[in-house]
């Protein structure tokens, strides 16, 4: 009995020290790259909610000087706001021995003042060389030289799974270090659609934004930028802007001061199991295209509304998501070679990408009156040029009055929205549509193109009987 707990005692202190041999250590990477890695402190004349509604809603034991950072990520409701001058702290790192620095730019935004605060103690005051809201990267310039960078890497190596780690200054606590695992890899958030997101479990807070993302081999590969939170605190959940997205962004800042990107001139959406099946697909991928900006780089080639973009210059599309990095950081004027499915055949279109304007406001929406149109357990109308002009829809299309119950609500279709395609139909008017939804085989899904407030979109609709 004695040997057979002393064998167990033996099995058991083998496997946790096999295991402990398992785990990485980051004391090496710290001691070779923290002191790359900077506080950078703000000051900033914003708009701040007049009353506390909004305080009141944040945790407790926020530092005065924390609040907005904090905002960017909690999303504090709006309200009657009044400018004063507040500090704001966050994180970067050097990437130059001249002393250029990378952070955020929801780090700087609106900044009269930056400073950043090297490991050395050192305070130096930095001069903001450019900066890109859409991926939100900002470069920064201090005036020294020798000073210690860090190394750059490819996040295209990662994999899932793989550890990394994060130095900042979360909360204003400088030089802390956390680390965790590559949680998945081009993930798109709402307002990131040319960041293909690296997402981590590495604990990151308010004041690490701006910070680096390192891989096992100490090399950069992502700056830290947002999470996802109930709370306002780490749940599990992080993002990181790929660093090869960054250094693009920083070529560009410069040589010319600005960043370009490529464009289209399309609206994409995903492909539902619904819509795949209602295009006769065998499975759900690719980018859906919903809309054609008139007079884009998309209207004067053979790309269609309705057409799924699988392939955009040999690269596979999946996800409408992993679309637009790629046609972003694509060279303007240059070509580009897009896979389609379109009503079931497999199609190469070429098009000649263009330079992304500045987002045009969406127009309001007008009131509209009824007529009554039961077969879907909608009431549509036709638009008039006035609605027409108002609500963006260039040709044809039935405005959306009234839903009730039946397959439309079902699907999605809201008042307000115009109808503008079911399956391979163009709705020019109200009797068009009428003719079309007699014909609407039972018990299949079709895909019905929408617009809403200006965006079109595909929806899979399905009667019953």
């Amino acid at each position: 009995m004695l040997n057979k707990v002393i064998g167990c005692f033996v099995l058991f202190v083998l496997f946790n020290q096999h295991s402990l041999a398992q785990l990485p250590d980051f004391t090496g990477m710290v001691k070779e790259n923290g002191a790359a890695v900077v506080n950078i402190s703000t000051t900033q004349k914003i708009p701040v909610e007049s009353d506390d509604s909004a305080q009141q809603q944040l945790p407790e034991g926020i530092p005065p000087e924390m609040e907005e950072l904090f905002k960017h990520f909690f999303n504090g409701p709006g309200g009657g706001y009044m400018p004063r001058e507040t500090k704001s702290l966050g994180s970067g790192f050097i990437i130059s021995h001249d002393g250029y620095v990378l952070t955020n730019h929801h780090v700087v935004k609106d900044a009269t003042e930056i400073v950043v605060k090297l490991s050395d103690r050192r305070e130096l005051l930095a001069k903001l060389i450019g900066s890109d809201a859409r991926t939100d990267v900002a470069l920064l310039k201090v005036e020294a030289t020798d000073l210690p960078v860090v190394n750059i890497g490819s996040p295209d190596q990662l994999q899932v799974g793989e550890w990394v780690l994060a130095i900042g200054s979360p909360f204003g606590f400088e030089q802390s270090v956390t680390a965790g695992i590559v949680s998945a890899k081009g993930r798109s958030l709402p307002g990131g659609n040319y960041v293909p997101f690296i997402q981590t479990d590495v604990a990151i807070n308010p004041g690490n934004s701006g910070g680096p993302l390192f891989n096992m081999d100490g090399k950069v590969v992502g700056i830290n930028s947002q999470i996802y939170s109930r709370t306002g605190g780490f749940m599990g959940l992080s993002f990181a802007i790929p660093i090869n997205v960054v250094m693009n962004v920083v070529e560009q800042i410069k040589s010319t001061g600005k960043v370009s990107r490529g464009w289209l001139g399309v609206q994409i959406q995903d492909v539902t199991r619904e819509l795949a099946e209602s295009f006769g697909m065998k499975r759900p991928q690719g980018a859906l295209v919903s809309k054609i900006i008139p007079g884009s780089p998309a209207e004067k080639s053979d790309l269609q509304i309705g057409d799924i973009i699988t392939e955009f210059n040999g690269q596979q599309i999946e996800t409408s998501g992993e679309l637009p990095p790629m046609v972003g950081m694509s060279p303007i004027d240059g070509k580009a070679t897009l896979k389609v499915i379109r009503q079931g055949e497999t199609k190469t279109i070429v098009v000649k990408v263009g330079l992304l304007p500045e987002v045009d406001e969406k127009l309001p929406e007008p009131k509209v009156e009824s007529k009554p149109t039961n077969r879907l357990g909608i009431t549509v109308i036709d638009l008039t040029s006035a609605q027409r002009e108002s609500l963006q829809v260039i040709k044809n299309g039935v405005l959306v009055q009234e839903v009730g119950k039946g397959p439309a609500k079902d699907a999605g279709i809201q008042p307000g929205d115009v109808i503008l395609r079911i399956q391979n139909n163009s709705i020019r008017n109200v009797s068009d549509f009428e003719r079309i939804i007699k014909s609407l085989p039972a018990g299949k899904s079709v895909a019905v193109l929408i617009q809403r407030q200006g965006n079109p979109g595909f929806l899979a609709l399905k009667i019953d009987k």
